[in-house]
This record gives C-alpha cells, sequence and structure tokens, in this order.
C-alpha cells in the first residue's frame, strides 16, 4: 500500500528503537524535499529497460517513474509507450508513469541528468556503460536497481567493486538483475542445503547456457560506425563482453554461489560456428570452459548460440554424497528426493527483486548489497572469455589485474568505436593462440 510521510517516520523510529542500524542519511533521502513518492529514474530504455521499470512501477509503493534517458530517442519512446501499455494490461495506477516531455533525455550524458532528478536509479544500459552509471549513481547518494552483468573487462569490474565498496559506506541498497538469488527455488533450501552438506561435498558443478541466440540489428544507411554498434550493442564486446558475459553470468553465478567462492583459473575453446556474420561483430558463437576452485573442485561450463541444436539453461551439481539434478532438486546416492521443488509455482524473481528493493527504500532500511558479487561473477565470465579467446589458462589474478580497457577514447556518435571493420566489412575476431587477453 502507498505509505505517507508520517507512517515513514513512525517505522523508521521503530526501527530505530529496535536497535537496527537506520542511517539518518538514507532516511533522508527517501522522500527528497518531504514529498510522499519514490521518484525513479530509467537510465537504458530497451527490453530490459522497459520491463524494469515496469516491474518497479508494480510495486506496493507509492512511486513514479520521473526522468528517462537513452542514447536514442527511438527506444526511449518505445519503451514510454511499452510501459504505458504493461500498466494499462495489469491494471496499474497510470499515474505512475510520470515523465514530463523535459524530462526525457537522449545521448551519451542522459544518465547525469536522470539521476539528478529520482530516489531510485534503474540501470539498464549496455554492460559497458554499467561501471560509468553505477559509479554516477552512487556518487549521487542514489538507491540502485542495476542489470547484471555489470561490466565487460577487468578496469570496469574493478571500478565497479571500488563503487560498491562506497555503496556499503553510505547505506546505499543495491540490486542487481541476477534474478535467481530473488527466486524461491534457490533460495528455498535448495542452495542452503548444499552449503550446509546435504548432498556432501561439491566436487563438480555443471552450467550451461545454450540457446539458439537473440536478435540482430542490421545496419541502416546513413549510421555512423558508432551508432551501427551501438544499436547492435550484443555483437561488440566493448559494449556487451560477448554472451559468455551477458547471459551466461547466471549459471557461473550459481556456480559461485553454491561453492561459497570464485574460481582461481579457467581454462577453454570457442569459436564461431553459425553466427559468423559481418552483422555477428567480434564475439564468438560458442565457449567450453572449466574453471576450478581453490579446493580443486570443477565448474563444467557450456554456452552456445547455435539455432536449431538443442536448448539448455540450467545449474546442476555433485556432491560425494548425492546430487543436484536441476535447481529446486536434491537427491541422495540411491536416488531418494531430499528436496524437490521443481512443481511449484514461485512469485515471478524479476518481480520479487524490485519489490524487496523498494520496500527497503519506503521502510528506510539498508538491506541489499548485490553489487560485489556481481562484480566478481562478471570478473568470472570475462575471465572465462579471456581463456576462450587466447586458448591461454588464465589465473584470477592475472583477470583481475588485466588493464585490458575496452572502452572507446571518446563516447560520442562521431568519434571511432574501439574496433573497426576491416575492409570486407567484417570484424576481426579473435584467434586462440595468438589473442592477446592481459
Amino acid at each position: 500500500m502507498p505509505i505517507n510521510r508520517r507512517s515513514f517516520l513512525q517505522k523508521t523510529t521503530a526501527l530505530a528503537a529496535a536497535g537496527l542500524v537506520v542511517s539518518p542519511e538514507l532516511a533522508a533521502r527517501v522522500h527528497i524535499d518531504g514529498a510522499d513518492v519514490i521518484k525513479i529514474g530509467l537510465i537504458g530504455c530497451g527490453g530490459r529497460g522497459t520491463g524494469a521499470a515496469f516491474q518497479a512501477l508494480a510495486t506496493e509503493q507509492n512511486v513514479k517513474l520521473v526522468a528517462m534517458g537513452d542514447a536514442f530517442r527511438d527506444r526511449l519512446d518505445k519503451a514510454y509507450t511499452g510501459i504505458q501499455t504493461q500498466l494499462a494490461e495489469n491494471e496499474i495506477d497510470a499515474t505512475r508513469l510520470d515523465v514530463a516531455e523535459e524530462n526525457k533525455f537522449v545521448g551519451f550524458d542522459a544518465y547525469e541528468k536522470v539521476i539528478s532528478l529520482c530516489d531510485v536509479v534503474v540501470i539498464a544500459t549496455p554492460p559497458g556503460f554499467r561501471p560509468i552509471h553505477f559509479e554516477a549513481a552512487v556518487a549521487a547518494d542514489k538507491q540502485i536497481f542495476m542489470e547484471k552483468p555489470v561490466a565487460v573487462d577487468a578496469p570496469g569490474v574493478r571500478r565497479v567493486l571500488k563503487a560498491a565498496e562506497e555503496a556499503k559506506r553510505k547505506k546505499l541498497n543495491v540490486v542487481v538483475g541476477l534474478q535467481r538469488h530473488y527466486q524461491k527455488k534457490y533460495t528455498e533450501g535448495w542452495v542452503d542445503m548444499m552449503q550446509n552438506g546435504a548432498i556432501g561435498d561439491i566436487t563438480t558443478s555443471y552450467v550451461y547456457w545454450n540457446s539458439g541466440g537473440v536478435w540482430v540489428r542490421p545496419r541502416e544507411a546513413g549510421q555512423t560506425e558508432m551508432e551501427y554498434q551501438m544499436r547492435n550493442w550484443y555483437y561488440f564486446n566493448w559494449l556487451c563482453g560477448d554472451h559468455i558475459n551477458e547471459q551466461h553470468i547466471h549459471n557461473l553465478d550459481v556456480g559461485n554461489w553454491v561453492k561459497q567462492d570464485y574460481p582461481r583459473e579457467a581454462s577453454g575453446f570457442g569459436g564461431r560456428h553459425m553466427r559468423n556474420g559481418k552483422e555477428h561483430g567480434e564475439i564468438f558463437d560458442h565457449h567450453a570452459v572449466e574453471y576450478t576452485y581453490a579446493d580443486g573442485s570443477r565448474m563444467i561450463s557450456q554456452c552456445r548460440h547455435w539455432n536449431g541444436a538443442s536448448t539448455k539453461v540450467t545449474e546442476q551439481f555433485q556432491g560425494t554424497n548425492g546430487t543436484a539434478p536441476a535447481p529446486g532438486k536434491l537427491l541422495t546416492k540411491s536416488g531418494y528426493a531430499i528436496l524437490d521443488h521443481n512443481d511449484r509455482k514461485d512469485p515471478n524473481p524479476y518481480q520479487l527483486e524490485h519489490d524487496l528493493l523498494f520496500k527497503a527504500v519506503a521502510d528506510g532500511e539498508y538491506k541489499y548489497a548485490d553489487a560485489e558479487n556481481a562484480a566478481k561473477s562478471t570478473l568470472t565470465a570475462v575471465m572465462g572469455r579471456m581463456a576462450t579467446y587466447s586458448g591461454q589458462v588464465v589465473t584470477w589474478e592475472e583477470a583481475m589485474q588485466s588493464d585490458l580497457d575496452l572502452s572507446p577514447a571518446t563516447y560520442a556518435f562521431n568519434a571511432p568505436p574501439p574496433i573497426l571493420p576491416l575492409e570486407n566489412g567484417y570484424y576481426p575476431v579473435p584467434v586462440p593462440g595468438e589473442t592477446k587477453v592481459k
């Protein structure tokens, strides 16, 4: 239910009386200028940004989307219409979408203007921009929802880790869109029981994102190279980090979560088999990586974008005393089910992560600090990409300390992006055994 200022103050007073740590700065920031409404700003108006903004507006709190920003006006307008439609279809108060024309911002600096107008920032730009936008939101003392992955390279990961420490110091809630951490099939027993030895020591983890691939946006007449790559961003590492980073991070993150650790090294291979046209930029269409943890256990990782091939998106674990053949399911060696949540109907985890974030913000509580783990799981994906691109074994320390910065020298539509097509229109593609990634 929407809250008023009196009930908000009563809640924060009660929390303080109960001995819970409630930051005075956090409480003061929740409702700017004494207004009851929690003002939301959206940065990045693609499909995921549209969905995340709607989910924020579908929470029980008194919220309004008051500012939107994107590199392209047509994307912003499409997102606005999409949010409007979803509110109507779900019979949610249309006035929650309250973005005046002067609060619709376009361009590389749009994020700065959005951040200045809101209490909670939703960051759903392509991954290459997230370290910049996260830093700015933390510096401006905003509560944050940020999509995954949080970077595309080690310098970006380090920036996010530094900003994450500052967010903790300021007691800013940060939720990252690794929604399995908010999915009850994972959180109600499955992960905890494995961490507590229900199937013994985890000796091997198996993680998969094998699918047919995603959209392609063709080049249009009159586009600069920067605009083309920005619109077709999935296929350029400075924007996406390859699909091992953009999608498979979900599964890699679950592997790390169960092990309560991050891999010490990675080795593997990959390449381009089916998605190898000019429009597919520079990324691979398959990766196979073996990660090794400090205790010697392995995580076997597969991800591929092959249309017509079998689909498999899941996580499985082998223990010394049993198995976890699917999320929500644990079996003994003899096949007896210790846990089986596969048939249950859980709340939508994409919605739940917003429900929990906005409840914490409205209640003046500091409860969520997802950025550090998200950065380290992002580095897990980046380390895997480094191994498949180079054909070399890559250690955690080498990955974390890498100075290979994929970002462009200048953010402008008339500036050259970090990678350019060859004379034949194709882009240079990594070659294992030759490509340098450290």
